[in-house]
């Protein structure tokens, strides 16, 4: 494992200037006024030349643009979309939009409007057709839909409407439903259900394949699932908000996958019991009579990749995975055109790394190896033999870009300088769009060559870092720090800008802390960053974060081992962290507090119970109180079941250790929160009630798991203020 032995410290642009009078950070900076937004380039589409990109762009009477440029050159080559042209051609005053998606040869859009969200995910919009040729927009259909897509030969449109699965065939400009049996909170054809999209990170359930004529697309039958009711206020009597939410242990949607060849009936495919089961992903592969399907146990230990041959129905396991633990699905796989080779990113050596495989399973070879781990699949240049990709092999707290041989060899790094890099190559894989940062550096854009060479500069914030040099801001260290539990963990600090080592400050952690997350990571940090420099400059704070064990980019051994006891390890951690600072001459031992958002709402709700004599207040938002609260696919993946494993699920709750409170205790939760729900908070209420514990709390009505919208976030960071400048 790669590691890092030595204090680096981030100083930003502005010290060195220290002599001109810097401006206090306010709370209406970060989250009403924009001050510290920095320029971000968007909306970046590349275009099926290799040679330029798109992105979108408003004319003077605020027509949405979709704008093309030359890679090597930023020269404006045209105009593709031009909402002025749209706006006239179709009798409207202007034409305005957010979003697209072109057809396989660019000459048409799926353009998505009045958009609707339904969870934190999901959303239904009126979909219209831009043509090219004519710049006329024609309807998808009449209702808001779902996951508009055309087919590889454009010739047709899938959606969902109503749980159900349609085909709009542009040429004869008739629909077809394919399915008939869709039906709120009971059978979900080409979507997925609520737990499927919140843990396995997927809303549209179907796909086409390579030559348009199959769709596979998924069947929930989720009528069993228990529902959850959500009150939301706002009218004399509260609406209430019904959808399916398996808890941990309880039953989940049955789950099929059929495929349609779009003239007949769907056909099911045999993939064994669909009750004890996950089928996370489909895709198929370029053959167009090859489908494939990953499938999980309910453990989430045995993982399989399903090849499926639609003109049989013949179903085999190409490849599969088991482990003590649990096994992470991916998203990193790219099948090659030869139609039989595939390069897919895998845990299986402690490790996530690449391999190329045949796509009936044998592995053909290794593609990168060693004790760091392969951040994200960038793509397969086949024509050239590379494969690019980005790791953490410098360090696990940045983020680098390489190309390798398909056959491991001549590993090349593309980028240089200490931080996080990001690349999104042109479809011939000759230029990249390189993003870089660092946590005191703002995005910097630029194109670079496929050797890594800057070739053009897009944005550097130039601007944006002389506005930040009218601030008062601190440095940020990064180190390893060698616990009293025998751990060494990575870690950053913000001192003061005027920090004084003869004087003693508070110190503020901030903790998530979740199974694979990272906080440690030398990237740009935005609003908590903002945050946490506004407590330490004006308040006299040090903020402290520290990755625990159970966190990633540091191998399967260092993230899986608080399997089966979530919150023990993470915990312990937390705590001798909290101590190892508080024994430096300059922290005040006794006024230590932690603060955190969901798993890090549980984490530190659980340091203030369990690290009782350590902290003197913590702050929780939309914390998990009990695990048993809480959704299956993922609190079962790191702890069974609570039939299997109860001692897991209530040993490190929080709510089952609130006589061991005795600091300040902020309590903070959205009523609307679809994900980790109010029911979280009350009941941990109840029992501080019960015991006569004081504490403080803020409920937010309606809101989410995100506690946003209008001056919803000023609100929320001035009532954590005034309780961290009360209470520690």
């Amino acid at each position: 494992m790669i590691r890092q032995s030595i204090i680096y410290t981030l100083s930003l642009f502005l010290m060195a200037s220290s002599a001109i009078a810097q401006k206090p950070i306010t709370l209406n900076d970060i989250w009403a006024s924009g001050v510290f937004y920095p320029k971000m380039i968007s909306g970046f589409i590349n275009l099926n030349d290799g040679k330029s990109y798109v992105k979108m762009e408003k004319d003077a009477d605020g027509n949405s643009q979709v704008v093309r440029y030359l890679y090597t050159t930023g020269e404006k080559t045209g105009i593709v979309i031009d909402g002025s042209k749209i706006a006239a051609a179709n009798g409207m005053q202007y034409f305005a939009f957010g979003s697209f998606t072109f057809n396989a040869d660019e000459t048409k859009a799926l353009i998505p409007v009045n958009t609707q969200s339904i969870y934190r995910h999901s959303s239904k919009s009126n979909y219209l057709i831009w043509d090219k040729s004519t710049n006329k927009l024609s309807k998808v259909a009449d209702e808001k839909i779902r996951y508009a897509t055309f087919n590889p030969q454009s010739t047709k449109v899938a959606y969902v409407l109503d749980n159900n699965l349609y085909v709009k065939d542009l040429k004869k400009n008739k629909t077809k439903r394919l399915t008939k049996d869709g039906s709120h909170n009971a059978i979900i054809n080409g979507a997925v259900d609520w737990v499927y999209e919140e843990e396995f990170g997927m809303s549209r359930g179907y796909e086409w394949n390579a030559d348009g004529t199959q769709i596979a697309y998924y069947k929930f039958d989720e009528s069993h699932v228990n529902e959850w009711d959500m009150e939301v206020y706002g009218n004399l009597y509260p609406n209430h908000n019904k959808f399916k939410y398996p808890k941990a242990g309880e039953a989940n949607s049955t789950v099929d996958v059929y495929i349609t060849n779009l003239k007949n009936k769907g056909k099911k495919l045999e993939i064994g019991s669909q009750n004890d089961q996950y089928i996370p992903r489909i895709k198929w592969t370029k053959d167009p009579n090859k489908l494939t399907l990953q499938r999980l146990n309910r453990h989430q230990n045995h993982w399989e990749m399903l090849l499926i041959d639609a003109k049989t129905r013949e179903v085999n396991v190409s490849l599969e995975e088991k482990d003590k633990h649990y096994v992470d699905i991916t998203d990193d796989i790219i099948f090659l055109d030869d139609k039989e080779h595939f390069v897919i990113k895998s845990e299986r050596s402690g490790f996530w790394h690449l391999y190329l495989h045949k796509v009936d399973g044998p592995q053909v070879g290794i593609i990168t190896r060693g004790e760091w781990e392969v951040d994200q699949l960038l793509g397969v240049d086949e024509k050239n033999g590379k494969v690019y990709f980005s790791s953490t092999e410098v360090s696990p707290m940045e983020r680098h870009v390489y190309a390798v041989d398909i056959s491991g060899k001549n590993k090349k790094q593309l980028t240089t300088g200490k931080g996080t890099h990001r690349a999104v190559f042109s479809n011939d894989y000759s230029t990249f769009f390189h993003t870089y940062n660092t946590a005191a550096t703002p995005h910097v854009y630029s194109i670079n060559n496929n050797n890594g060479e800057t070739v053009r500069l897009l944005e550097d914030n130039a601007a944006y870092k002389t506005k930040l040099a009218e601030y008062k801001l601190g440095p940020i260290a990064f180190e390893n720090i060698d616990l009293e539990n025998g751990v060494s963990l990575n870690s950053y600090t913000i001192k003061p800008a005027d920090f004084d080592s003869s004087k003693q400050y508070p110190l503020l952690m901030f903790v998530y802390g979740g199974p694979g997350s990272q906080q440690v990571k030398d990237n740009w940090l935005w609003h908590n960053y903002f945050w946490h420099q506004m407590l330490a400059n004006e308040h006299g704070y040090i903020i402290a974060v520290v990755d625990n064990r159970g966190t990633g980019a540091r191998g399967a051994a260092f993230k899986k081992m608080t399997y089966l006891q979530l919150g023990k390890y993470e915990t312990e951690d937390q705590i001798a962290a909290a101590k190892y600072f508080g024994k430096m001459s300059f922290i005040d031992a006794s006024r230590i507090g932690i603060w955190g958002w969901s798993y890090g709402g549980y984490m530190s709700s659980l340091c203030l119970t369990k690290g009782a004599d350590v902290f003197k207040a913590a702050i929780a938002v939309a914390p998990v109180t009990n695990w048993r609260y809480y959704d299956n696919i993922y609190t079962e993946r790191y702890m069974r079941t609570p039939q299997e494993n109860a001692d897991g699920y209530d040993n490190n709750s929080p709510i089952n250790h609130v006589e061991k409170l005795k600091g300040k205790y902020l309590l903070i939760h959205g009523t609307g929160d679809d994900n980790v729900h109010f029911q979280n908070t009350a009941e941990m209420v109840n029992k501080m009630i019960h015991q006569n514990i004081p504490f403080d709390s803020e409920f937010y009505p309606n809101k989410n798991h995100g506690i946003s919208g209008g001056y919803t976030r000023l609100h929320l960071f001035t009532r954590m203020t005034n309780f961290i400048l009360e209470n520690l």
